[in-house]
């Protein structure tokens, strides 16, 4: 019995360290190196204090910001711990009724504003969690948003094109804008 017990313990103790703390010191280490900014959390700071990831989304409602994508997570929006679309496809009546829901409270919002709503602003993200719109969606709310701040619209509309990234290489992906950065430069506009 021992001649089959130790080798067995002695194999076990070998893979936990192998697979329980070398691999993933190895590629915590090698992320760290490679990819320094990302393995910390992509923390994004205010006078020194983090005040969110550029990589998670947050909830902004008040109409003096820009608006991110709908969130599926539970109990709250933008839940990390609960990543997950709401697996509702295009023939669910639930879906169809929260799309009409958010695009009436989007015209509510912005009552002179005819341009189509953006497909991204009335949508949840695949993983609910979505940090960016597409540049369309920021330009849709261009107007509110200066409104509410009484800013001219179109330095708000530059401080939009100033955001925005651009797909690599021209065709992988397409134009967007991280919420919360586009957000905090707003804070920044007099």
């Amino acid at each position: 019995m021992a001649s089959i017990l130790r080798p067995a313990l002695v194999l076990f103790a070998a893979l936990t360290l192998l697979t329980g703390a070398f691999y993933p010191w190895a590629v915590t280490g090698a992320a760290r190196l490679a990819f320094p900014d990302e393995a910390a959390g992509s923390l994004v700071l205010r006078d020194g204090r983090p005040v969110g990831s550029a990589l998670i989304g947050q909830s902004f409602s008040d109409p003096g910001h820009f608006w991110g994508r709908p969130s599926a997570t539970a109990p709250m929006p933008y839940n990390a711990q609960a990543s997950g679309g709401s697996n509702q496809g295009p023939l669910n009546p639930a879906l169809t009724d929260a799309v009409k829901g958010r695009i009436e409270a989007l015209r509510a919002a912005d009552p002179g504003n005819t341009a189509p709503v953006p497909v991204d602003l009335v949508t949840a993200s695949g993983s609910g969690l979505d940090p960016d719109i597409s540049a369309a969606a920021a330009r849709y709310q261009v107007g509110r948003v200066a409104r509410a701040r009484r800013l001219p619209e179109d330095a708000v509309r530059e401080l939009v094109e100033q955001r925005t990234r651009y797909p690599a290489m021209g065709w992988f992906g397409e134009a967007r804008v991280n919420v919360l950065g586009l957000n905090l430069a707003l804070d920044t506009m007099r």
